[in-house]
């Protein structure tokens, strides 16, 4: 098992050993990243490293290595910092050598002064990157990213501070939306949370004592200051999650905006950023001291957040995610990945036929419909040839009912197929409300983000049938002009006030609708049900219900389980005299079943034959 208690509790320290062992060799820095590389390949390591998807903020110890699987939302201005720098002993005028570099505050004990002079200092550039969870990200991916975690969330490593009670054991993002609402509140928590653990000597951080106290005593003056709350600025209505400042030391050109990282870094959740960054929007407010500084209050409040709601990430290692599939190799193009997608073809054509007659009980028994989402689901743009995007596949299913809750439920199966996600309700309501296109904040300084603004290989459902008669205003126009914008050319035009910028992109747009779509598409199917239930709501419960039992069970639930188990409900209610399936069959169905294979099954352990 690796160490834990060197390279994730205090990577830091392991900094500062490369340092003092290689200085003033400037191939320290590489040696660091090569420390790491190989540390995380030994024992799958990878899983022993928290991230910031799955545990909670107020549980993590400051300075320790963390992981985060995001989007680059937006990218800041690079910014200069001190990365070697000498400190002077006030007394014995003694001097050490430190290192800048993972750092937002420079390293100063007491009785040390920093020496600015210019030829003791060498400064070095970092990029910033403003990064959010990866948009409309599945339930099912967060849940299986949150279990290789959970075997070892009891260990020491992720325990929560002592200033918390048990009863915040079982708090997740999600539920932490008060706190959201409320960032002196959650400044306040997590500042008694940080302070109360260096005392303790839990997170180690080495921190002097002396700017401790000051950060708990400032924090309490400045916390009686109201201030709005703070748009984390998520594509996507209604998301929650982390957001974080990530900054990236080298090869940062590689990453752009709307790519999709998994990083490796050191977390940094220090409270004295809170107190320099209130000091210096009160003294830009003088106007003396704002002719030093070109930052609005508005750009210095979004590029230095709070760092109890946006954590910093100084990144040791970061790769490019070509998905975020938590069932698949990482990446499918290495030679250890060879073996898995050998294997995994080998079955893909009983599990296509498994999946096409789940899908065509979905769509009410037409199969035509089944086989084209199924390759609307595998479709993507695999080259561009001048402005035309070849692989897209944009289908529009017509012939949906004007019931929310058919299309409701196929967007509910295509949340269990696919990593990210999101249904677009095409209202005109929504089209005239809506910021879809992300737009340029020249005050803040930032990218505002739009609903447009999504991951590769996202599927967005549209869903056009809750359309009605009404006037769009301009911004409807405009939205719906970059609807159709982006399924012809799979491009988003990003609004920088004087001019429009073209992103590429690569999402998968479906489209429900009662006759043929407003909107363009490459294919229409007309859905033609060969069983209309009376009770819609009925079926679909079943249709969840079966979901349910499959992913409980997906070993020995198969869709001839299904079938059967649908013949056995149907025959039960014509023996009661009743011509339509209700729920109560249904579940006596079911429970007929089970009594009938755990009889199978105890006969087959008393003649140890199989039946």
């Amino acid at each position: 098992m690796p160490c834990v208690a060197d390279w994730l509790n205090c990577p830091l320290s392991i900094v500062q050993g490369i340092f003092v062992q290689n200085n003033p060799d400037p191939e320290w820095e590489g040696k660091v990243t090569e420390y790491f590389r190989e540390k995380l390949k030994e024992n799958n390591a990878t899983n022993w490293v928290p991230s910031l998807n799955d545990v909670p903020l107020h549980y993590l110890k400051p300075n320790s290595l963390v992981k985060f699987r995001c989007m680059i939302q937006d990218m800041f201005d690079p910014e200069f910092y001190m990365n070697i720098y000498e400190t002077v002993d006030t007394h014995t005028k003694s001097r050490v050598t430190h290192f800048g570099k993972y750092r937002d505050l420079a390293e100063c004990g007491p009785h040390q002064e920093i020496d600015l002079n210019p030829t003791k200092v060498v400064t070095a550039e970092r990029q910033t990157f403003y990064c959010v969870p990866v948009p409309g990200e599945s339930a099912w991916v967060k849940e299986i990213s949150f279990d290789c975690f959970h075997c070892i969330v009891s260990q020491a490593r992720v325990c929560p501070s002592t200033s918390y009670t048990p009863s915040r054991h079982k708090r997740s993002y999600e539920e932490d939306e008060d706190m959201e609402l409320h960032p002196s509140k959650q400044r306040e928590q997590h500042l008694v949370c940080l302070v109360a653990g260096n005392i303790a000597d839990i997170h180690g951080s080495g921190e002097p004592k002396r700017l401790e106290t000051e950060a708990s005593a400032t924090h309490q003056m400045i916390s009686l200051n109201c201030s709005p709350p703070l748009d984390l600025n998520f594509p996507l209505p209604g998301e929650k999650g982390p957001a974080c400042l990530v900054k990236m030391y080298r090869n940062w050109d590689n990453f752009k905006v709307n790519d999709v990282l998994e990083v490796y870094g050191i977390l940094s959740v220090d409270p004295v950023l809170n107190i320099l960054n209130n000091e210096d929007r009160e003294n830009s407010s003088s106007p003396v001291d704002s002719m030093d500084c070109m930052d609005t209050v508005e750009e210095q409040r979004v590029h230095s957040p709070p760092a109890s709601l946006v954590p910093r990430i100084h990144v040791i290692l970061a790769q490019k995610l070509q998905h975020i599939n938590p069932l698949l190799p990482a990446c499918l193009n290495e030679e250890e990945s060879k073996s898995f997608v050998s294997s995994f073809m080998s079955e893909l054509s009983p599990v296509r036929a498994e999946l096409l007659g789940f899908l065509t009980h979905a769509f009410l028994g037409d199969s035509l419909a089944a086989e084209y989402l199924i390759l609307h689901l595998i479709s993507t743009v695999y080259a561009r040839r001048d402005v035309l995007p070849l692989g897209k596949f944009t289908v529009n299913l017509s012939g949906c009912p004007r019931n929310s809750v058919f299309t409701e439920h196929i967007y509910r199966i295509i949340q269990q197929l696919v990593p990210a996600s999101y249904r677009l309700q095409m209202t005109i309501e929504n089209m005239n409300c809506l910021q879809l296109k992300p737009h340029k904040d020249y005050t803040a300084n930032r990218l505002v983000s739009g609903v447009l603004q999504l991951a590769s290989n996202t599927s967005l459902v549209i869903d056009e049938t809750l359309l009605e008669q009404g006037q769009l205003d301009t911004r409807g126009v405009h939205n719906v002009t970059a609807l159709g914008h982006l399924i012809t050319w799979q491009k988003v035009d990003y609004d920088f006030s004087y001019h429009q910028m073209e992103f590429p992109c690569n999402i998968n747009v479906l489209i429900t609708s009662e006759g043929r779509s407003l909107l363009p598409s490459d294919c229409q199917v007309h859905l033609q049900p060969q069983l209309i239930p009376p009770n819609m709501e009925e079926h679909m419960n079943i249709e969840d219900d079966f979901v349910e039992m499959r992913k409980n069970d997906p070993e020995s639930i198969t869709a001839d389980d299904l079938h059967r188990t649908l013949l056995i409900a149907r025959f039960l209610s014509l023996s009661a005299g009743q011509t339509t399936l209700s729920r109560e069959r249904w579940l006596r169905a079911k429970q007929l079943e089970a009594l009938r294979k755990a009889r199978l099954q105890q006969q087959k352990s008393v003649n140890g034959n199989e039946l």
